[in-house]
């Protein structure tokens, strides 16, 4: 089925389950009626959902098969090289990685040991804790790999801005805010006066983040069937993510962890009596939410929560009675709530009283700080008596919001008050 095909039953889908659920809800007598109701809607959402990720896997896939080629072009350009020529290096490189993990330094053939050399060995960075040993430097397929994995599961890196650095030094990253001045009107031979700007700064460390050890048989290794590489970026790359994610999220900061989007941002309006439920999220919340945010940083805003708060949002309908979720049709075409993208982030709160539920605005100003390449270790001595290689992968990050005094992300928070 083509991914036109599948939206067009997602449209259906979802336009059945409204229909149903318009009308269901509308007739229930009881609370078990509305109860009913709102089970067979959710589980129609389900589906739809599922053909949602079907369609989004589709796309992911197309996308990264584009990206590998402009990203070969790109360096084929910087080098003065051939497309061909970098594809081939690429894959040596891959074959060198793979070598190293299916059998370690000492088995890795002549004609990739060059290769694998240049890229072991320790970590070049100030302030490092890293082993004096360092790890193996990954190809740029893996890392690509590893990044999706990361992307797919991680919510934060699918919208903040990332960048690289070679050293782990702290990185004052400059602010300014000149919004509360103006110019103004002079009279003839009147001297200009002066107005200084404020300049402030955000300091991005480099926290060591480790995925913890993943365990593979001697068995698979040598099982030439088996796609390593593959395996080992789904698994690293989801762990690192994960715990990236929750601290780009909701990190404390402090100089312990990384200061998280919901941790940096402002409070927006807080709920209401208008709530449809304690703990919940109204219409008029999402416009309040919306406008708190000046509108500078509106044009590419995006909303951001948990999916059972997406759930919730759903079923809400604005003062004229249409749905504020809009399901995107067309290719390409995103869903969205009043007209904005939005992200699905697990580390968000789900709905639940006094929780920071949803946030608003420029997530991009948001950013994430990664030094150096991911590496990975390979562990031969430690579970040779289980017939067992050992693989970690550690990576540096620091993440907090560029906020120069404007507040480019607002918060909603629900309450208790019905």
């Amino acid at each position: 089925m083509t991914t036109k095909e599948l939206r067009e039953k997602r449209a259906k889908l979802v336009a059945d389950a409204r229909g149903y659920y318009d009308t269901a809800i509308a007739e229930a007598s009881t609370e078990a009626q509305r109860k009913e109701a709102e089970e067979k809607f959710d589980a129609a959402m389900a589906e739809a959902d599922q053909l949602k990720a079907k369609i989004d896997r589709a796309d992911r896939l197309d996308d990264s098969e584009k990206a590998l080629a402009v990203r070969r072009e790109s360096r084929a350009a910087r080098e003065n090289r051939s497309v061909s020529d970098v594809a081939s290096e690429e894959a040596l490189e891959t074959e060198a990685f793979v070598a190293y993990c299916k059998y370690g330094m000492a088995g890795i053939a002549d004609h990739l040991r060059p290769i694998a050399l240049k890229r072991f060995g320790p970590v070049k960075a100030a302030q490092s804790t890293v082993p004096a040993e360092g790890g193996y430097t990954v190809p740029q397929d893996f890392m690509y790999q590893l990044e999706t994995a990361m992307l797919a599961f991680g919510g934060m890196r699918s919208v903040a801005s990332v960048i690289r650095t070679d050293s782990g030094a702290l990185m004052p990253y400059p602010t300014s805010n000149d919004t509360v001045n103006e110019g103004a009107i002079i009279a003839e031979n009147t001297q200009v006066t002066e107005q200084d700007v404020a300049f402030g700064a955000v300091n991005l460390g480099a926290f060591m983040y480790t995925s913890k050890l993943v365990r593979v048989s001697f068995q698979l290794l040598q099982d030439s069937a088996f796609d390593l590489p593959s395996w080992l970026a789904a698994r690293l790359g989801e762990r690192l993510a994960r715990i990236t994610n929750r601290h780009f999220t909701v990190g404390a900061g402090g100089g312990a962890l990384p200061t998280g989007i919901i941790t940096a941002a402002t409070a927006g309006p807080v709920g209401s009596g208008s709530l449809a439920a304690v703990g919940a999220v109204s219409y008029d919340n999402l416009v309040d939410t919306e406008h708190s945010v000046d509108p500078a940083y509106r044009t590419n805003a995006r909303w951001m929560f948990h999916d059972n708060t997406l759930r919730d949002l759903k079923k809400l309908k604005d003062d004229m009675g249409r749905p504020i979720w809009i399901p995107g049709l067309v290719d390409r075409e995103p869903d969205r709530i009043l007209g904005y993208g939005y992200t699905i982030n697990q580390h968000m709160a789900a709905p639940a009283v006094n929780a920071k539920i949803i946030a608003f605005g420029a997530l991009d100003k948001y950013l994430i700080r990664d030094v150096l390449g991911l590496q990975v270790l390979r562990l031969n001595e430690r579970y040779a008596d289980y017939l067992q290689v050992g693989f970690l992968a550690f990576l540096r990050a620091d993440g907090n919001l560029i906020d120069a005094g404007t507040h480019p992300v607002k918060y909603f928070q629900a309450t208790a008050t019905a």
